[in-house]
């Protein structure tokens, strides 16, 4: 008896402190997915003194998803960055409740916007 009120009690601690909104968790990581487009976007255009702005975000869920497979879900940003007479769109993809980051260029080309 003892165990199952404690394993419940758990379970509801577990559930009620990990569990975050979507839009919640895309607000969290949005200062993250910046700079990482921003320093990306830095790099490629040479330009220390571009800026960036959130186009549009997206929770992205699993693929697989079931009582014993949990995949990753993660959160999508695509972000302009702009700055020295040049401007380019990046994709940044983040994993949920991680600060791991990846941008890359939104371009098909892979060309930098000039």
């Amino acid at each position: 008896m003892i165990k199952t009120q404690l394993a419940c009690g758990i379970v509801v601690a577990a559930v009620a402190s990990g569990c975050m909104s979507q839009q919640q968790q895309l607000a969290e990581q949005q200062p993250t997915a910046v700079q990482t487009a921003l320093q990306r976007g830095r790099f490629d255009m040479n330009c220390p003194g571009a800026t960036a702005t959130v186009l549009s975000s997206d929770f992205i869920n699993p693929a697989i998803q079931g009582p014993w497979v949990a995949g990753m879900s993660r959160v999508e940003y695509t972000v302009g960055v702009e700055g020295c007479g040049q401007r380019d769109v990046y994709v940044v993809i983040c994993q949920a409740g991680n600060e791991t980051c990846f941008a890359t260029n939104g371009r098909r080309d892979g060309s930098p916007g000039r």
